[in-house]
């Protein structure tokens, strides 16, 4: 009776060792088969083949079309900023970076999987014809857009200048659309503007200068040093910088326009990743001519990536007071690697962090002064700064319903851009604090 329990026991446990050693021999051949790239790329090239000879439709597709989209789904999992890009998307990337294009002066995204304004650009066609943000494009030429990727959509309304193109319009709220024969126009893109959308930066009495950054792209810091050179000319004492809205750009022109405010040999920014070459520390090169400024910064939901940069830096070194909403939380590093055929590919390889090491990404810069303003203020605040808008409201208004309309109308009117003037007060005051100081020193002598 012993000896058949002992050898029941033995049983038992050398078949559990068995069956243990092949899940584990399993688990390390399944392991080192997910990492191996050689079996992988000979499922990949299989499954290709297979779709060319026996798909139904396999004779309309070409191995370049397959390698694309399958190239756009793989980089496409990986983060919502890295990206497969097609030679004409890398094209039409260099094109935004240098600032002039041949097209019609809107920027268009994918809103709710619609093709969406989401702003048009000063003096441009698409401006005098009254298109505002949230106009949905149904179609383009006569062709539905309704299965147009972003870069489609793109290649379409850009083109020689003087050629036109026809976009159909929808306004949400509303179920009127509208016809727009648009001509296109070489389109230079200006990203420093002043509290009017132009580029003229007057002065008021109260000595507060402001300029506002759209994006950083390579004439960036250019336009911002002709803008404080006019700013400065007048006697400007203190300076709103407005990067609400502000997207991001050129790493390069986030690191520059911080130099302007800092002293020489300031941490502006450092970045870490996987390799070594992805560790690295911007510093400013030479003191900042406008190192003494006064100045506060005004943010919000939108601000993002290099715009996240220059507000992160200039709080975290006490050379600007933050002042609107909590930012985007854009803040990872994506390198644009150029591929044979044209194409590129835009790979996150490292994140930024501020001088103090504190994360931008999926974090966002937090305001000293929160400061908060309704969708409909904005909206209004919109078309009262925008050239052209106002002499065409009714135009800009048209397809909203009869409520809003009216209410938008009276809006546009009334509406107080409330945090810019809380960042005016607070300048005021900081301003007249340092005057009564001074005085008070030579008082003492």
């Amino acid at each position: 009776m012993k000896k058949r329990l002992f050898y029941g026991f033995l049983i038992t446990g050398l078949s559990l060792n068995l069956f243990v050693g092949a899940h584990l021999y399993l688990q390390s051949a399944e392991t080192v088969n997910r990492d191996d790239i050689y079996p992988n790329l000979e499922l990949y090239s299989r499954v290709l083949e297979l779709i060319r000879k026996d798909y139904v439709d396999g004779q309309k597709l070409t191995y370049q079309e397959l390698v694309y989209n399958s190239l756009r789904g793989m980089v496409g999992t990986l983060d919502p900023h890295s990206e497969f890009m097609e030679p004409v998307k890398y094209t039409e990337l260099r094109k935004d970076t240098e600032g002039a294009f041949g097209g019609v002066g809107i920027v268009i995204g994918i809103r709710d999987k619609t093709l969406t304004v989401l702003e048009p650009m000063e003096d441009t066609p698409a401006m005098r014809a009254g298109i505002l943000p949230g106009d949905r494009v149904i179609q383009i030429d006569g062709k539905s857009t309704e299965k147009f990727k972003l870069d489609d959509a793109v290649k379409r309304l850009r083109g020689v200048p003087g050629t036109e193109v026809e976009i159909r319009l929808s306004r949400p709220g509303s179920n009127q659309t509208r016809d727009v024969k648009l001509k296109r126009e070489n389109i230079k893109v200006h990203k420093v503007k002043d509290v009017n959308g132009k580029r003229e930066f007057p002065l008021g009495d109260d000595k507060v200068g402001y300029v506002r950054l759209l994006q950083f792209d390579e004439q960036t810091t250019k336009d911002l040093d002709d803008a404080l050179k006019k700013l400065k000319s007048q006697g400007m004492r203190s300076l709103v910088l407005d990067l609400r809205g502000n997207p991001g750009g050129l790493l390069d022109q986030a690191v520059q326009v911080c130099e302007r405010f800092l002293p020489k040999d300031q941490l502006i920014v450092s970045t870490e990743g996987r390799g070594e070459e992805d560790h690295e520390r911007y510093v400013a090169q030479r003191n900042g001519r406008h190192r003494d400024i006064t100045m506060a910064i005004l943010v919000n939901g939108s601000s993002a990536s290099a715009s996240e940069i220059v507000a992160g830096c200039l709080q975290d070194v006490k050379r600007a007071i933050i002042v609107g909403e909590q930012t985007f939380g854009k803040g990872s590093v994506q390198k644009i690697i150029p591929l044979p055929n044209g194409c590129a590919l835009r790979l996150t390889t490292s994140k930024y962090y501020t001088p103090s090491h504190k994360v931008i990404h999926e974090k966002g810069i937090t305001p000293d002064v929160e400061v908060l303003m309704s969708e409909e203020d904005e909206q209004a605040l919109y078309l009262k700064r925008t050239p052209g808008a106002m002499d065409n409201l009714e135009e800009a208004l048209a397809g909203l319903d009869d409520e809003r309309k009216e209410r938008l109308r009276k809006l546009v009117v009334t509406v107080r851009d409330v945090q810019l003037d809380r960042a005016v007060d607070m300048l005021k005051g900081i301003d007249i604090y340092g005057q009564r100081k001074k005085q008070g020193a030579v008082a003492a002598k």
